[in-house]
């Protein structure tokens, strides 16, 4: 199997997990590496298109039969279904907390008036500046090892991470306070992977017989990797995000956690200045995040003037 990957170190690390995991089940793996849109361009990812610019390459490949299945990182993926291809697995999910790295160690809480925060995203921007207004964002590009080294060199007071990706990267001994989600709630899927492929069902009928069967073969291995609990929850994440018209690079936050009777998802969004947060719980991940996406909307536009707080759950 090709395994088609981005380049940088963490991808890198995250696709050899997929593929050692794949090799213990009997397969043969090969690492492809594929540029993408987003690791060639030093531009702000809001401006280069955001959704899609880390994934649209790696399908392409997939559609074109270059590789036989791709790793994503699930928050960078388009919630919108590639024709043709198929999401065969979710494995377990990581701690899907944020990070701050600091100079001195500490929290944002202790950063001193006009520090500066730097981060690519709308989201974390959002939610650091409504809860610490007397910090200053600086809208940084890289990957893990470029954004800190930025607090290493001074061009930058502090920079928000995904925990999971600085675990990934074993450089948890960089990180000066995890962010509890009270302080910031992630993006949706954020500490999940994706594993993609084509779907063997696209197929049948139209392709010769021994690429129906590797297609097959691609698919059931990778669908060993499937965690249940994680796909539910990040369905949940994704259904609000995708009701809510949102890319993956909008302020948009959002994590459903199981719970006796379904899921506990909560939600926070930002539009046109106005702020909107909120939680419900059911049992059916797709609808619960369009509930939850429906009633943050409502909220918003119902009030046009103030930020909103929605509080409501539901049993």
């Amino acid at each position: 199997m090709r395994l088609g990957t981005r380049a940088s170190a963490l991808a890198t690390v995250q696709a050899h997990s997929v593929a050692d995991r794949l090799r213990a089940g009997g397969a043969q793996v090969e690492i492809v590496p594929v540029s993408t849109e987003g690791d060639r361009s030093t531009e702000p990812l809001t401006q280069i298109g955001g959704t899609g610019v880390f994934a649209s390459a790696l399908r392409s490949a997939l559609v074109h039969r270059e590789i036989d299945l791709a790793v994503h990182s699930l928050k960078d993926l388009p919630v919108a279904a590639h024709p043709g291809l198929t999401l065969a697995a979710i494995p377990t999910r990581e701690d899907p907390r944020d990070v701050v790295v600091t100079a001195a160690g500490g929290s944002l809480s202790e950063l001193p008036d006009g520090a500066r925060v730097g981060t690519g995203s709308p989201r974390r921007a959002g939610q650091v500046s409504r809860r610490y207004p007397h910090l200053r964002i600086q809208d940084i590009r890289g990957n893990v090892d470029t954004r800190i080294a930025k607090v290493a060199t001074g061009e930058v007071d502090a920079v928000v991470l995904a925990l999971a990706g600085v675990t990934r990267l074993g450089r948890q001994r960089d990180v000066s306070h995890v962010l509890e989600l009270d302080e910031m709630l992630p993006a949706p899927g954020q500490g999940a992977l994706a594993v993609e492929c084509r779907d063997p069902r696209a197929a049948t009928g139209v392709a010769a017989q021994d690429v129906v069967e590797l297609d097959s073969a691609v698919h059931t291995a990778c669908q060993a990797l499937d965690d249940d609990v994680t796909r539910g929850c990040v369905n949940a994440e994704r259904a609000m995000l995708a009701r809510l018209e949102a890319g993956c690079t909008a302020p948009v936050a959002a994590l459903a956690t199981p719970t006796a009777a379904g899921f506990a998802l909560q939600g926070w969004v930002e539009l046109d200045g106005l702020v909107a947060e909120g939680s419900a719980n059911g049992p059916e991940p797709v609808a619960l995040g369009h509930q939850l996406a429906e009633r943050l909307l409502h909220q918003i536009l119902s009030e046009p003037s103030e930020p909103i707080l929605v509080t409501e759950r539901e049993s």
